[in-house]
């Protein structure tokens, strides 16, 4: 099956969690958590409040909240973000609004390395 582009219109609103797996356009309004292994296209009337943790994202309107991508986080000109940003890596345009913190790169390993216990003959 080929990738499909979700939408959801200006005119829908939602209270509560959405979990996608392929790519999504948001032009609505959210409020919690958006998760996914794929894009999310914040739309120009879109405003999300709550967490989003994607592959990656493009933010054209409003979010207001932490944003964790995998890869790649995208600020357009009009975009307004109001939170921590950690992205493999970020492209900020010019006009675009960030209140927050970002960290950028690839995360160092934060599990602890546990190397083979030595097992008793």
């Amino acid at each position: 099956m080929t990738t499909s582009k979700n939408v959801l219109a200006n005119d829908v609103e939602i209270k509560g969690s959405i979990k996608f797996s392929h790519d999504l356009i948001i032009d609505g309004k959210i409020e919690g958590e958006v998760i996914s292994d794929g894009s999310l296209t914040v739309g120009e009337n879109a405003l999300i409040k709550g967490e989003v943790k994607t592959r990656s994202v493009i933010i054209f309107g409003k979010v207001e909240g932490n944003i964790t991508v995998a890869e790649r986080c995208e600020l357009k000109s009009n975009a307004i973000l109001v939170g921590d940003i950690a992205a493999g890596t970020l492209a900020i345009e010019e006009g675009a609004t960030f209140m927050g913190q970002s960290q950028v790169g690839k995360k160092a390993e934060t599990k602890p390395a546990f190397g083979g216990a030595a097992k008793q003959p």
